[in-house]
């Protein structure tokens, strides 16, 4: 009965006296089914992992000539998961845009917001997509499919940054959204922007000299792990109300992605994953802003790996994982905090906040829930000694390149 009436409901329209229009449920069918899917991908994700790892040790110790075959196929059928979670969630945040009019009164937030990171993302999941496939054929085809997947994001990327310029400049930006940012607020956002971007970059290169660009492995590792964490980012514990969640470890797999293959893969993994982070919670004000808040703000993650080839931790790989993952969560906590000040701090006033550097402070701490989630569980897995021979492997092949490249210098 239940389910026949919220069937009926959905293409039952009612107008009133007024002539306003809408669902005679307005808010049932996008919020129950986010709430109720996300409790049911909490667990299909908790099932699959542990059945995945189970059959993986069995496997490890009946028949290790199988292994390699079977990591593949788990890491195959990860990624499917990951995409199909990731699709079917995002796919419900846009219904629900349009569900609840937002669009309604938000001048240009359709054509210069919406559409083109729908298009960003788009062309990032096939190309992730084409990629991950192309792997499996020569490197010749693998090449030529990164290089056109690349060029197309980047395009579609350099086009989504000139509409949210258009979209600032029109000042609908600010009105949205109810901010108010000045001149100086303006420039501050620009130069913070630019100033964390070489952080990053230069952190990036720091501490990873050695590793080689992308291959197949990188790729399709890369693939897995920002399906897994995109999958992952849905499962909230706690969402904060002008965007930000506590989520079920789900920078996880990025930060072992980055600790597996290097930061400067690392970075590019989280940048991918920041751009995907803008659909699934949309909070965009000044161009500067949106980069704050997801590309920057992820890329950081990126840096989690940096503390993986120090010596002196090498029987410690649990301390070199919690360190990396403490200065990424820091950095991306500062980025989070110069978005806070300058383009949200209008908002402090409406939490009780005389300061705007308290406000963004406060609100943002959020991020270090989030990351000592990830460390507990990070630890948990880096205590596997069966992980660390797996992920070592490609820790060796780094030190390899680094012990070619000195030597040819020398």
């Amino acid at each position: 009965m239940f389910l026949t009436s919220l069937l009926s409901s959905f293409f039952t329209y009612y107008e009133d006296l007024e002539g306003n229009e809408g669902y005679v449920y307005e808010n049932v069918w996008t919020e129950y089914a986010e709430e109720t899917l996300g409790k049911v991908f909490l667990w299909l994700v908790i099932v699959a992992a542990v059945l995945l790892v189970a059959v993986g040790i069995f496997i490890r110790f009946k028949k290790q000539e199988a292994l390699a075959a079977y990591v593949k196929t788990a890491l195959t059928a990860s990624f499917g998961l990951g995409l199909a979670i990731g699709v079917t969630m995002i796919t419900l945040e846009i219904t629900k845009t349009f569900e609840k009019g937002y669009l309604d009164w938000a001048e240009g937030m359709l054509g210069l917001v919406l559409v083109p990171v729908c298009v960003v993302c788009g062309l990032l999941v096939l190309g992730i997509i084409a990629t991950y496939v192309a792997s499996f054929f020569d490197k010749k085809t693998f090449k030529i499919t990164a290089i056109a997947s690349l060029s197309a994001v980047g395009a579609a990327f350099v086009a989504l940054l000139i509409c949210l310029i258009v979209y600032y400049a029109s000042g609908n930006a600010e009105y949205n959204n109810g901010a108010e940012i000045s001149t100086s607020g303006n420039v501050i956002l620009y130069i913070s922007a630019i100033l964390i971007i070489a952080v990053i970059i230069a952190g990036a290169f720091i501490f990873d000299k050695g590793t080689k660009g992308f291959d197949t492995k990188s790729i399709s590792y890369a693939a897995v792990c920002i399906a897994l964490s995109f999958a992952l980012s849905y499962i909230k514990m706690w969402e904060m109300p002008y965007g930000g969640s506590i989520t079920l470890a789900s920078l996880l797999p990025l930060m072992i992605y980055s600790y597996m293959f290097g930061t400067k893969k690392g970075v590019m993994a989280g940048f991918i994953y920041g751009i995907l982070q803008a659909l699934q919670d949309p909070w965009l004000i000044h161009p500067a802003q949106f980069l704050l808040d997801y590309p920057i703000a992820f890329s950081a993650i990126g840096l989690a790996g940096m503390f993986a080839h120090v010596k002196a931790l090498d029987k410690l790989p649990q301390v070199k994982f919690a360190l990396g993952a403490i200065v990424a969560c820091a950095l991306r906590y500062v980025s989070h905090v110069f978005s806070g000040v300058f383009a949200f701090g209008t908002y402090a006033a409406s939490y009780g906040y005389d300061s705007a550097w308290v406000y963004s402070l406060a609100y943002n701490s959020f991020v270090f829930v989030d990351v000592a989630i990830v460390i507990v569980v990070g630890i948990i897995v880096f205590s596997s000694k069966a992980f660390i021979k797996q992920i070592s492997r490609y820790s060796s092949q780094t030190e390899k390149t680094e012990k070619t490249e000195t030597s040819d210098a020398e």
